[in-house]
């Protein structure tokens, strides 16, 4: 009992983050049709401006500033990039945000160094919430589990309920429509990339001090981030949700139960050789294949629902 909450706890606060970096993602491309591939890098550059800002200022002015500048570099990322670049199709954004990554992690590098930097739990939020089975929950994760929720609030709410939600929406589908009565459509496509970068930094003022804060963490998370906006359905804010609960705990899960196929055969009295070819791969621990629970569960979905739990259009 003791093994299966703590792993569902555990699950969820994983889950959460997954859904902080990915809700951008989603936005982005629901709203814009634009498959970012350096949302990644945004989200590591926000750890980064937190850990700074944070030596600086504190943690909590950190926690506004370091979002509010990555919102900036995404509307900028738009205006003078995406922009240009839009005209000429899905291919040509997509190698430009591709390149893009590359451009950020080298800054990032320049700045602050090849190695991790000591990016630490802020002292404020390091303390335990809880003690359940004897084990404590730092106030940290219930800090960011808080966000999550409230981000999903907002975005769902601000884009189903109120009129700059729907005009964003028409500026997508009907964009001279939208522009002949009266709206900025350029604008609003830089407002919609300034609020999915701020959202990938806030996600990273959390995460930086969850993870390894160093150069190659949009490479470590960033593969992850595109199967679950995969899994749950590309554009839908619900399946992204969903899928990152999805994923976060079937991984978490998965690392926790040390026992292989072969312990599993065992247990129903099947006896496999050490001379069987299939010997070695059924004794592969659960845990270390835990890394690749995400994938299978991506090429199961290719397969059986190519549109996601959610989705709308086919990948």
């Amino acid at each position: 009992m003791e093994l299966v909450t703590v792993s569902l706890l555990n699950g969820v606060v994983y889950g959460l983050l997954l859904f902080m970096l990915s809700s951008g993602l989603t936005l982005i491309f629901s709203m814009m049709g634009v498959l970012n591939f350096a949302h990644a890098s945004v989200f590591m550059l926000g750890a980064y401006l937190s850990f700074q800002f944070g030596r600086w200022v504190g943690f909590w002015p950190a926690l506004v500033i370091a979002p509010l500048a990555c919102a900036l570099v995404g509307a900028a990322i738009e205006r003078y990039g995406l922009r240009r670049v839009h005209p000429n199709g899905h291919v040509a954004e997509i190698l430009f945000t591709f390149g893009l990554a590359y451009v950020i992690e080298e800054v990032v590098t320049m700045i602050w160094g090849r190695n991790a930097v000591a990016n630490n739990v802020p002292a404020v939020i390091d303390f335990p919430l809880f003690t359940i089975f004897g084990s404590t929950f730092p106030a940290y994760k219930g800090l960011m589990m808080a966000i999550s929720i409230a981000m999903f609030i907002f975005l769902y709410v601000a884009l189903k309920k109120t009129r700059i939600g729907l005009v964003i929406q028409a500026a997508l589908t009907h964009p001279k429509m939208a522009s002949a009565l009266g709206h900025d459509v350029p604008g609003v496509f830089v407002l919609v990339f300034a609020i999915g970068s701020g959202l990938a930094g806030l996600a990273g003022v959390i995460g930086g001090f969850m993870l390894l804060t160093q150069p190659t963490l949009a490479h470590a998370i960033g593969l992850i981030v595109f199967v679950v906006v995969v899994v749950g359905g590309l554009g839908s804010l619900s399946g992204a949700l969903f899928a990152s609960m999805l994923i976060g705990i079937l991984q978490t899960f998965a690392v926790a139960v040390d026992y292989s196929l072969l312990d599993l055969l065992r247990v129903f009295g099947v006896a496999v050789s050490r001379t069987s070819p299939l010997h070695e791969a059924l004794g592969v621990k659960l845990a270390t294949a835990a890394p690749i629970v995400p994938y299978l569960l991506l090429v199961l979905m290719l397969i059986v629902r190519p549109r996601g739990l959610l989705g709308t259009r086919d990948v």
